[in-house]
């Protein structure tokens, strides 16, 4: 039995979560998410928990166990709170602009890139940050990767689309060689 599939959701105020055989709808203030959970899994809801419990005599609930537990907790998390990556430009002429389908961004191709955005998905920019916010974590991540993907950050001047508090590793340039190497004097 999962360790982290055996600790109950608490559900903040004005979250509620409907059950429906495997279907899992939670309900908040930022909107709604549903999913359906595996087989072999029971999930039960009352008193404002939500507990995850394995079905007996099934051997591959328990496999599933914390991953169901962590997804749900995403859900009633996002519902109530919602989920933002933040990302960082750098480069000169590197810029990004909110347009009304998603994110228009300006990197050093010989064209601009337009990003629709995902339903369920809102940027916003200030100065060099962009940041992608949802009520779906796993949503707002791969979102966040996918803008990060146009142009990933590049090891030696550190140019490029990050995440705000990634750090580059930089390699050194070519190194002048500055004693008589070539030069014919001996």
């Amino acid at each position: 039995m999962s360790r982290i599939g055996k600790r109950p959701i608490r559900l903040p105020a004005g979250v509620t979560v409907t059950l429906a055989g495997r279907d899992v709808s939670v309900s908040g203030p930022k909107g709604d998410l549903h999913w359906t959970h595996p087989a072999g899994l029971r999930v039960i809801s009352k008193d404002g928990l939500v507990k995850i419990e394995q079905e007996s005599g099934d051997e591959g609930g328990g496999a599933l166990h914390g991953l169901t537990r962590a997804l749900i907790a995403n859900m009633v998390q996002g519902v109530a709170e919602g989920f933002a990556k933040k990302l960082k430009i750098v480069g000169v002429g590197y810029r990004a602009e909110v347009t009304e389908q998603g994110l228009r961004l300006l990197l050093g191709f010989s064209h601009p890139i337009d990003f629709p955005a995902p339903p369920g998905i809102a940027f916003a920019l200030d100065k060099n940050i962009i940041t992608v916010s949802g009520i779906d974590k796993q949503l707002v991540g791969e979102t966040a990767a996918r803008i990060r993907a146009l142009k990933p950050p590049e090891p030696y001047k550190g140019k490029g689309i990050m995440y705000e508090d990634e750090q580059v590793r930089r390699k050194p340039g070519k190194a002048a060689k500055t004693v008589g190497v070539g030069t014919g004097a001996s």
